[in-house]
């Protein structure tokens, strides 16, 4: 375990360069691998959760040659079946590859970490049988798993799925059936929440040459069967959900930084964290491959959030809130329970820790701010996310903070201490200062 000790700090100043999306990462590495030949990957993001996915595609044939700038992806066209393959905490690639197995022939097993077994996959698993596609829960020497009885292919066909559970069950759906003997129709039995993602999904599929249709309002998708997916060439963008952290980090200590690899063009919901800080009386200028904060006029203001489309945006919003003036509320977050913690309760209970004034419902924060927050000692709950938000609080905290098991914010952003101390911010242990 490793902990890190963060001092408050009154100024941040600097440019840095924001990491790679994950979500493209994984997304791109998964197209490639469906794809005949040789595909690169320019500006890919080496995360534990990327390394998931690199595991599950190459247990199940492709071939990938990494280095620091791209990694080339030799894809493949008859799919193996994949014994024992670990997806470590990545959710996305553990519901991402599940149907893509069932174009393998022979069973294909997945291993769940103890993060997983508490994350639902019920949807997605009654889906697939819906398509004639056995895939259950098992057990295997004390060890949770998924099985997948892969038959050679997908036959197509018609399932239905609800789509306020989890955005990636409707993208596992996207990558594999476009490979289905015949047409597939997807019935979305419910508003579908986060589909920034799903249209994240469909912009990668697009650049292999892959088509679909998708309703208006995301209630139906028509994909047609036996496509062949064309290898491309992409370039993984900056990532919205990481750089929140240091856009928000800049804002409380009303400083002046610079954020560049993030363009606005994106389909990444994140995104949205530009328009929550506008609200909040922060100033921003965004220029073509960058944002920069230029502090506040007045202090931040109170908003509410609707965390439909922007869970992971929750975290280090509540934080926001902390050093707002005026009540703020953060709806619409009961998908927040089955995250890598339970992450209502958790930003509750460590901002709670610090002195906050917040309080939790079923599916909501509400924040009364200004807080006067005081260092602590913080549970991360093994949550990156959890890890960062309250990182970010402890900069204007009154005291000390440490951030127990830090290293868990490998999943997604592995320089994210690295990069505070590049702009001011005094850290101390750990060895993920460097």
């Amino acid at each position: 375990m490793v902990n890190v000790t963060v001092k408050p700090t009154n100024k941040l100043q600097g440019r840095l360069r924001a990491p790679a999306s994950k979500s493209y990462t994984q997304r791109m590495l998964i197209a490639a691998a469906l794809s005949k030949g040789i595909g690169k990957i320019a500006n890919p993001l080496l995360s534990e959760d990327t390394q998931a996915t690199l595991r599950a595609i190459t247990a199940l044939g492709a071939q990938v040659q990494e280095d620091k700038e791209h990694w080339i992806v030799r894809g493949v066209g008859k799919l193996k079946a994949g014994d024992l393959i670990d997806v470590g905490e990545s959710g996305a690639t553990l519901r991402f590859m599940i149907p893509i197995a069932a174009l393998a022939e022979g069973r294909s097993t997945f291993l769940l970490s103890k993060s997983l077994e508490r994350r639902p996959n019920e949807p997605l698993l009654a889906s697939l049988k819906m398509l004639d596609i056995e895939a259950y829960p098992e057990q295997i020497g004390g060890q949770k798993v998924i099985v997948v009885e892969g038959k050679g292919g997908i036959a197509g066909g018609r399932t239905s799925i609800s789509g306020d559970v989890s955005s990636q069950f409707v993208s596992g759906l996207m990558f594999a059936c476009p490979r289905a003997k015949t047409d597939t129709e997807i019935q979305i039995t419910t508003s579908l929440e986060s589909k920034d993602y799903v249209k994240m999904t469909q912009e990668v599929l697009s650049l292999h040459q892959v088509k679909m249709q998708i309703s208006d309002n995301y209630d139906c998708i028509h994909i047609p069967g036996r496509q062949t997916f064309e290898q491309m060439d992409c370039r993984v963008p900056g990532d919205f959900s990481s750089a929140a952290f240091l856009l928000a980090a800049s804002a409380i200590t009303d400083s002046n930084v610079k954020i560049d690899n993030l363009s606005s063009e994106t389909a990444q919901g994140d995104r949205a964290i530009l328009e929550v800080l506008k609200h909040m009386g922060v100033n921003l200028e965004v220029y073509d491959q960058g944002v920069n904060v230029q502090g506040t006029e007045d202090g931040l203001k109170a908003i509410d959030i609707d965390a439909k489309n922007i869970p992971d945006l929750v975290p280090i919003c509540a934080v926001l809130a902390c050093y707002a003036m005026g009540e703020s509320k953060i709806f619409n977050a009961q998908r927040l329970r089955f995250k890598e913690s339970d992450r209502l309760a958790t930003v509750h209970a460590e901002l709670t820790k610090m002195g906050a004034s917040i309080s939790m419902d079923e599916s909501s924060l509400t924040i009364k701010g200004p807080c006067k927050l005081q260092g602590a000692n913080i549970n991360s709950h093994n949550d990156h996310r959890i890890a960062m938000s309250c990182t970010v609080a402890a900069l204007r905290a009154r005291g000390e903070t440490m951030i127990e098991n830090a290293e868990c914010i490998r999943k997604s952003y592995p320089s994210f201490y690295t990069d505070l101390t590049n702009i001011g911010v005094e850290i101390v242990g750990g060895k993920l200062v460097r």
